[in-house]
């Protein structure tokens, strides 16, 4: 395997949610967009754990200075992660998604947005799913949750926000990739908040804005009103809150268009009850979710089995008849994102028989 680029191709399909050939080979077409040769030589002497420029001059035998500087460059473009903790820069392997594909915001055209489209359609939307392993979970915000229900501050929106040393904004990539090809949704486009080292990535990077905590509040308020679906990684350890719509939304098509059960890609910590007795049947519930989880009769009917536990309908219930209760067959998120990984590339070995 000769090709820089299909060597990078393989080297990006290893992690947990991997970069799959397809038959058109317009993966590589995208790795020629975004990569030089040269970077996608260094792009491969990374690991998915940081390290400093030391430490991978001396596994790799790279110069240190010529290491430093190209390292420093692919991060400011969006090819691989850094972090800069304690005095130190630190660089690790940014897989496609949630990475190279989110991290091309600002550089996005329409031929861009034709490639990744054509990737999603071709190969990487059956690799979203492959590990049955949720990599996000539904955030609801805290009014549709029943008063009673006893939550830990992971389950808490607007906690957790408010708890994050650095937020960032930036548009969602999803929309924008739509909007170009003309397909895209009335919905608010600044709505991808990232928190934490993903934050000061962004900012730094230019394709993100800082904000306050009651900025990013007002977001997802304002989100949830437009009917999109709070989506963060599937951890308790807060690094992103996306807001999905199903038309755009790479995660929820595959539920919706596919047909797909909705583990594969969210996790669904809450579920919402209708009190049958205060409830009208307006119907006002219909539209708001979704993945189509609700039946009116005389009074409305939830179907656990397809229901997110978004709030969606809750939050719009005149009657306030829906209320949004934990499960109590709940999967809880997992503790670190790396622990998150590790369990979707188990998933994907034990349900591919590798």
């Amino acid at each position: 395997m000769s090709d820089v680029y299909q060597r990078l191709r393989f080297f990006l399909d290893q992690l947990p949610i991997g970069f799959p050939q397809t038959e058109s080979g317009v993966e590589i077409k995208i790795l020629k967009r975004l990569f030089t040769e040269e970077e996608a030589e260094f792009a491969m002497l990374l690991t998915p754990f940081p390290e400093d420029v030391p430490q991978i001059a001396s596994r790799t035998g790279q110069d240190e200075k010529k290491l430093a500087d190209i390292l420093e460059s692919m991060s400011y473009k969006g090819l691989i992660f850094r972090i800069k903790r304690e005095g130190k820069v630190r660089y690790c392997t940014a897989p496609y998604m949630i990475g190279i594909y989110e991290y091309s915001v600002k550089k996005m055209d329409k031929d861009l947005a034709k490639l990744f489209k054509e990737y999603y359609d071709s190969g990487f939307q059956q690799e979203l799913g492959a590990s049955n392993i949720p990599g996000f979970k539904v955030i609801p915000v805290e009014e549709t949750i029943h008063s009673k229900m006893t939550l830990f501050p992971y389950h808490r929106l607007r906690e957790s926000v408010r708890s994050s040393r650095m937020i960032a904004v930036s548009d969602c990539i999803c929309r924008k990739e739509a909007r170009l090809l003309g397909k895209g949704c009335d919905h608010p486009l600044e709505t991808c908040l990232s928190f934490g080292v993903a934050a000061e990535y962004y900012i730094e990077n230019g394709i993100g804005r800082q904000i306050s905590a009651e900025e990013a509040i007002q977001i997802l308020e304002d989100a949830d009103k437009s009917g999109l679906v709070h989506a963060g990684a599937n951890s308790k350890h807060l690094s992103n809150i996306c807001n999905c719509c199903p038309c755009c939304c790479a995660s929820l098509k595959g539920i919706i268009e596919k047909g797909h059960d909705k583990r594969k890609y969210m996790n669904a910590l809450f579920e919402a009850i209708v009190d049958t007795s205060s409830c009208t049947g307006c119907e006002e519930c219909l539209d708001r979710c979704p993945v189509d989880a609700i039946t009116v009769d005389d009074t409305a009917r939830v179907d656990r089995e397809k229901c997110l536990g978004c709030g969606l309908c809750a939050s719009n219930c005149p009657a306030e008849a829906i209320s949004l209760h934990l499960r109590e067959d709940r999967e809880e998120p997992f503790e670190r994102v790396v622990d998150m990984g590790m369990a979707i590339m188990e998933g994907k070995k034990k349900a591919l028989g590798w």
